[in-house]
C-alpha cells in the first residue's frame, strides 16, 4: 500500500511539473508587444509599412499558437513553440524600429529636392508667363494659367511647414504635386510660343 502511494505521490509531482513547465508565456508575450509598440513610436507605421504589418501577423500567429496550446489537455500543452515565435517577433520589432532612421532621414532628403524642384518648376514657368504670346483670345488662357502659378505658390509654405514638422512623406507628396502643376504652365506656354514661332515661318 505504501509502495502504490509512494508512486501515486510521485506520479502527481510529476503531473505538477509538466503543468508547471506548460505555462504560458505572458512575459515573452508582453515583451514582443512592447517591441512592435516601440516600432511603430518611431514611425515603422508610416516609413516601414510592409515590415510593421509582417510583425503585427507574426504576433498574431504565436498568440493563435498560445491559444492552440491553451486548448489542449495540460499534460500535452508545450508552449516552447510559441516562444520561438515571440522570440522572433521582439527581434524582428527591435530591427525594424532601427530601420525607421534610415528611412526618416531618406524621406527629408526626397522632400526637400522636390520642394526645390516645385520652387525652381513655379520660377521658370512665371518667367515664361512674362513672355507668354498675348494675341487675340489668349487673355483667358494667361489669366487660368496665373491662377494655377498662384495655387502652386501659395501652396509652398504649408509644405515647409510639414518639413518643420517632419511630416516628410507628405511633403513629398505635396511638393510633386506643385512641381507637376508648375511644369504643366511651362510646357503649355513653350507649346504657344512654338506655334507663334511658326505662324511667323
Amino acid at each position: 500500500m505504501r509502495s502504490q502511494w509512494k508512486y501515486f505521490a510521485l506520479g502527481m509531482l510529476v503531473l505538477a511539473l509538466l503543468a508547471g513547465c506548460a505555462k504560458q508565456p505572458t512575459e515573452e508575450l508582453t515583451a514582443a508587444q512592447k517591441a512592435i509598440e516601440d516600432a511603430k513610436a518611431a514611425g515603422s507605421a508610416k516609413y516601414l509599412p510592409d515590415e510593421t504589418k509582417k510583425l503585427e501577423e507574426a504576433l498574431a500567429a504565436a498568440q493563435n499558437e498560445i491559444k492552440t496550446q491553451a486548448d489542449k489537455f495540460f499534460i500535452t500543452r508545450s508552449y516552447d513553440k510559441a516562444k520561438q515565435m515571440l522570440a522572433q517577433v521582439k527581434t524582428d520589432a527591435e530591427k525594424v524600429k532601427g530601420g525607421v532612421a534610415a528611412k526618416k532621414e531618406e524621406a527629408k532628403k526626397n522632400a526637400l529636392a522636390e520642394q526645390e524642384a516645385a520652387n525652381a518648376a513655379l520660377k521658370e514657368a512665371k518667367a515664361l508667363l512674362a513672355k507668354a504670346p498675348k494675341g487675340k483670345g489668349a487673355k483667358a488662357d494667361i489669366e487660368a494659367m496665373k491662377a494655377d502659378l498662384k495655387a502652386v505658390e501659395d501652396g509652398l509654405p504649408e509644405i515647409q511647414q510639414l518639413i518643420e514638422k517632419e511630416e516628410f512623406l507628405v511633403a513629398l507628396d505635396k511638393a510633386k504635386a506643385a512641381k507637376e502643376k508648375a511644369t504643366g504652365v511651362a510646357n503649355q506656354i513653350k507649346e504657344a510660343m512654338e506655334k507663334v514661332k511658326g505662324k511667323k515661318k
